[in-house]
Order: structure tokens, then sequence, then C-alpha cells
């Protein structure tokens, strides 16, 4: 897939899920004044994703499954993780009607906090309908996603 390019050297891409393999692909990173415990925390605390995720209505699980359910612009995913090592890394894989994702988050610790890299890739009819339609939909909701993780781990107490 064209411009792929911009992938972190360091993410962790299950086979199938490269940004090469993928109908779309999106990146955002940003450095977060706080260690990188309490963004892992919030990420990883997924039954209140529907208080600050964008789009995530609701999810059926405890505090981080192997597995759970997420209801995401009213379309139901399957969530698989597949990578999870606090406070440095969290990825999973998911599946919904007409699409297959694999979100990665990379949490390295800074002087000044953390740096967040989080990288989408998506694959199937419904990704690429969505590259054709509105190709700078999912850049914006994973920015908007990273904004609202800064936020609260910036004002956690």
């Amino acid at each position: 897939m064209p411009g792929t390019s911009g992938s972190h050297p360091d993410i962790h891409w299950p086979s199938g899920f490269s940004p090469e393999q993928a109908h779309g692909f999106c990146q955002a990173q940003d450095v977060v004044h706080a260690p990188p415990a309490t963004v892992f925390a919030l990420l990883s605390d997924v039954a209140r994703w529907p208080d600050w995720v964008p789009g995530v209505t609701e999810v059926r699980a405890g505090p981080l499954a192997r597995n759970f359910e997420v209801w995401l612009h009213r379309h139901r995913f399957e969530i698989f993780v597949g990578e999870h090592v606090p406070p440095h890394r969290l990825g999973w894989s998911g599946i919904g009607a007409g699409v297959q994702l694999y979100r990665a988050w990379l949490l390295t610790s800074v002087e000044a906090g953390t740096h967040v890299v989080t990288e989408n890739v998506v694959r199937g009819p419904a990704a690429t309908s969505l590259q054709v339609s509105s190709p700078l939909s999912a850049r914006h909701v994973n920015s908007l996603w990273l904004a609202q993780l800064k936020r609260l781990s910036e004002n956690a107490p």
C-alpha cells in the first residue's frame, strides 16, 4: 500500500497485518507529559473507553482481557489482544463487518514523559470503500484518540 513508509520501525505487526498488506494505514504520535504506566493504565482500562475514545459507545469487558467486544460507530468489533507488555506495548486485532484491523501502541519513556506512537492498519471491503470515500477519516479518529489519551494522562491524579 502506498504511504506506509512512515511506519515506526519498532511496531510489531502480526502476520498479514503489515501496512504494506493493508487497505488503509494511519499513524499518530505525540509526547504525553505523564509516565508510561499512567498512559498504559488508561489504554488498558477498556471498560472506560466509551467515556473517552472517539466513536466507542459500548465495551463488554473488564480490565484488559485477552478478548472483548467494542461498538465503534454503531458497528460491533471482536477484539483480540496480540501484544500486552506493560507499560510499553499494546496491540490488538479486531474483526467487524467487512473489516479487519490491527492497532498498535508503543510507549517510550522520554525526559518529558512518554513518547506515544499509535498505528492502525485496516483490511477488507469496508476498509477499501472508506479509503475511497473518506481517506482522512481514519487519521482524524486516530489523532482524536491520541489527543484524548494525552489530555486524560496529563490530568490523571
